[in-house]
């Protein structure tokens, strides 16, 4: 039976691509604006990468630091070296919104009684920042960060701080991500899981496999009630 929601936040609930986009919409963009779909892509890609990179290494620094250090990449590969553009982006980034499924998908979970929390490569200060400019506040029992552990997903520490701070059996946990490998390794470490592929990618190839496959969060309510 679920007793608990787990989220992952960035590109789950939180919708990444919004910086870039916003930014590119903004009076001064129009030279870089038709590229920003790229910038934003390279910049999430290289943002995993270091994560995992640096989780390997045992070499941790925090998620705002991958952050940055993605984004640098990114704008490099893109030819726009411009300080400002660079301070706007990480701004917005403070500010990401929701999906639009987002707010009414977590109240139907609350109203039938789920326990609901985070659990997030992201540091505690970047959770709160999240949650609050999404107008999601009180929505959710913890934000679980990797800080607490040192080391990024997908290492089964950092799923071990659901089950040791909400007092739950893996099985208990629905563990939803946006990430297709967040999603496998979730259902190796034994959550029940959900892989929210708004991209239609095809399925990683890893230790598990996701038992449910959504197109956005939608539907999460009525698959947590089942039939």
């Amino acid at each position: 039976m679920i007793r608990a929601c787990v989220f992952d936040a960035y590109g789950t609930l939180f919708d990444v691509g919004a910086a870039a986009r916003i930014a590119a919409s903004e009076p001064g963009a129009e030279g870089w604006a038709p590229r920003w779909p790229e910038l934003a892509a390279n910049w999430r890609r290289k943002q995993l990468e270091y994560t995992w990179l640096r989780a390997v290494a045992g070499a941790h620094a925090d998620f705002w630091q991958v952050t940055q250090d993605g984004l640098d990449w990114a704008l490099e590969a893109a030819g726009l070296a411009d300080p400002a553009l660079r301070a706007r982006l990480l701004a917005l980034y403070w500010e990401l919104p929701a999906f639009p499924e987002v707010p009414a998908m977590l109240t139907r979970l609350a109203d039938r009684g789920q326990r609901l929390a985070i659990l997030s490569n992201g540091s505690m200060g970047m959770l709160e920042g999240a949650v609050g400019s999404a107008g999601l506040e009180g929505m959710f029992e913890a934000l679980f960060s990797v800080e607490s552990v040192g080391v990024f997903k997908p290492h089964a520490s950092v799923y071990d701080l659901v089950e040791q701070g909400m007092a739950l059996a893996p099985d208990e946990v629905l563990f939803v991500s946006s990430n297709g490998w967040d999603a496998c390794a979730g259902a190796g470490h034994g959550f029940v899981t959900a892989w929210v592929n708004r991209d239609a990618a095809p399925l990683d190839r890893l230790w598990g496999r996701p038992h449910h496959i959504l197109r956005d969060l939608s539907a999460l309510p009525d698959l947590v009630a089942g039939p």
